[in-house]
C-alpha cells in the first residue's frame, strides 16, 4: 500500500496554502490571488565581519519586503544558524496579515542573518549588526520599513541598528526600529506586549465560549519571554489556574497549579523550570496533551501536527508563538470543537505596541503604561471580534476567518489604489 504524503513542512508553502484557503472562500480574483502569494521585494546581502581573534568572517543575511498595500513595511530580525530565505519569506507573509488583522497601517517585511549568536561576543555581534544595517539601510527606514527584534535579537541590537542608520544620516533616527530602549525612544509596556494581547485575546475567546477564566487550568509551553508574561497575567490579572509550563528541557505538571513568578525565579536559579519542588516532570509532547481548559503553545513553530491533533484535549489553543499549528491539524481541531485563536491574532499584540512606538517617536510624545494598555486592549478586543464574526458568517475555523479578514483588507487597499502604472 503507498504510503500516506508526508505533511509539508515548508513553512513559505504552509503560508502560500494558507492564503490559496482563504483566497477561495472569498472567490478572490486569480491576479489578486497570485499579488498575494509572491513577496514585494527580496534583498540577500553577503557581508564581511572582522571576529575578535582578527580573522575575517562572511555573513548572509536577508530582509524580505512582502506586501506595502496599507503602509510601511514592518517585520523583525532574527539571527539564527538554520535562517533560511524560505523561512524569511514565510514570517514575512504571516507579518503582512497580522498587521491587517490587528488593523495598523503597516504592511508585511522579516529579515534575518544566518549566524550563531550563542558562539559570538558581544562585540562580534555589534560589529555583525552594525554591517547588517548598513546593507539593508538602502530599503529601511522611518516611512518604508520599520524593522524589530525576534528570535536572538533584543532591545540592544534595535539600538545599534537605530545608531548605524542615524550615522548615515546625520541626525537622530529613532523611528527606524521598534523595540528599542526606552532611553532612546522605546515604548513602556513593549517587553509584556505579545503576552498581554495574547491573554486579551484569550480572554475574548473564554467570553464566547463561555468558560470562567477565573479558575480555568492553563498549560504553557515555552518559558521565554511570551510564555512567562502569559502565565504571569492569566494568574495576577485574570486569576487563571497555571497548571504546567515547559522549556527547551522539559516541562512541569501540578494539578494545583502553582505561581508562575515563583517558577521563573527558579528557573533564572536552576536553568530550567525542570525539578521546581511540588510538581511532576512532563515532556513538552505530553504538555500539549493535558486535560486542560487552554493550552498556549508560546516556543516554536510545527508542534501540533495530524500526528497528535486529535489528541489535544483543550478547549481553546491561543498561539503565542508563530505558526505552531500546521493546516492538517487546523482541520482536525476544528471537526472536534477546539477553538484555535490563531497566530496573527493571538499574538498580535507585539506588532500592535510596536506600531505604538513608532507613532510615539514619529510625534515626539509618549505615553503612559496605562495608556499603552488600555490602547492595545481596544485593538486586540476589536480585532477578535471581527475574526469571531467572520468565523461565525463564513462557518470556517478560526485561523481562516483571520486570513479573510486580513486578506479582505489588504485586497480593499489594493481595489482602491489600482495596480501601477
Amino acid at each position: 500500500m503507498a504510503k500516506e504524503p508526508k505533511e509539508t513542512l515548508n513553512p513559505f508553502e504552509i503560508a502560500q496554502e494558507q492564503i490559496e484557503r482563504a483566497g477561495k472562500k472569498l472567490n478572490l480574483d486569480k491576479g489578486l490571488l497570485d499579488i498575494l502569494k509572491h513577496p514585494k521585494r527580496e534583498l540577500t546581502v553577503n557581508f564581511p565581519v572582522k571576529m575578535d581573534d582578527g580573522a575575517v568572517k562572511v555573513f548572509t543575511g536577508y530582509r524580505v519586503q512582502y506586501n506595502d498595500a496599507r503602509g510601511p513595511f514592518k517585520g523583525g530580525i532574527r539571527y539564527h544558524w538554520n535562517v533560511s530565505l524560505d523561512e524569511v519569506r514565510a514570517l514575512s507573509c504571516w507579518m503582512t496579515w497580522k498587521c491587517a488583522v490587528m488593523n495598523i497601517p503597516y504592511g508585511g517585511a522579516k529579515g534575518g542573518v544566518i549566524c550563531n549568536p550563542k558562539e559570538m561576543s558581544k562585540s562580534e555581534l555589534e560589529r555583525m549588526t552594525r554591517r547588517y544595517a548598513a546593507e539593508i539601510s538602502l530599503i529601511i527606514g522611518p516611512e518604508k520599513d520599520i524593522p524589530a527584534p525576534d528570535v536572538y535579537t533584543d532591545s540592544q541590537t534595535m539600538a545599534w541598528i537605530m545608531d548605524t542608520y542615524s550615522m548615515n544620516k546625520g541626525f537622530a533616527v529613532p523611528g527606524v526600529v521598534t523595540g528599542k530602549p526606552i532611553a532612546i525612544g522605546g515604548s513602556l509596556g513593549r517587553d509584556e506586549a505579545t503576552s498581554r494581547g495574547l491573554m486579551y485575546a484569550t480572554r475574548e475567546a473564554c467570553k464566547k465560549l463561555k468558560i470562567n477564566v477565573k479558575g480555568a487550568t492553563v498549560a504553557v509551553q515555552g518559558y521565554g519571554n511570551v510564555g512567562y508574561n502569559y502565565a504571569r497575567l492569566m494568574d495576577a490579572e485574570l486569576g487563571a489556574k497555571i497548571v504546567a509550563v515547559s522549556d527547551s528541557k522539559g516541562g512541569i505538571y501540578s494539578e494545583k497549579g502553582f505561581d508562575p513568578k515563583d517558577v521563573m525565579a527558579f528557573k533564572d536559579k536552576s536553568g530550567s523550570v525542570v525539578g521546581y519542588p511540588g510538581t511532576k516532570k512532563i515532556t513538552n509532547e505530553e504538555l500539549l496533551e493535558l486535560e486542560v481548559d487552554i493550552v498556549a503553545p508560546c516556543a516554536l513553530e510545527n508542534v501540533i501536527t495530524s500526528e497528535n491533533a486529535p489528541r489535544i484535549k483543550a478547549k481553546v489553543s491561543a498561539e503565542g508563538a508563530n505558526g505552531p499549528c500546521t493546516p492538517d491539524a487546523d482541520d482536525i481541531l476544528h471537526k472536534r470543537g477546539i477553538t484555535v485563536v490563531p497566530d496573527i491574532l493571538a499574538n498580535g499584540g507585539g506588532v500592535t505596541v510596536s506600531y505604538f512606538e513608532w507613532v510615539q517617536d514619529l510625534a515626539n510624545f509618549f505615553w503612559t503604561k496605562p495608556e499603552v494598555d488600555s490602547k492595545l486592549e481596544g485593538v486586540m478586543t476589536r480585532a477578535f471580534e471581527a475574526v469571531w464574526d467572520m468565523h461565525n458568517d463564513k462557518k470556517v475555523d478560526m485561523r481562516q476567518a483571520a486570513y479573510m479578514v486580513a486578506i479582505n483588507r489588504v485586497v480593499e487597499a489594493y481595489r482602491w489604489r489600482g495596480i501601477y502604472p
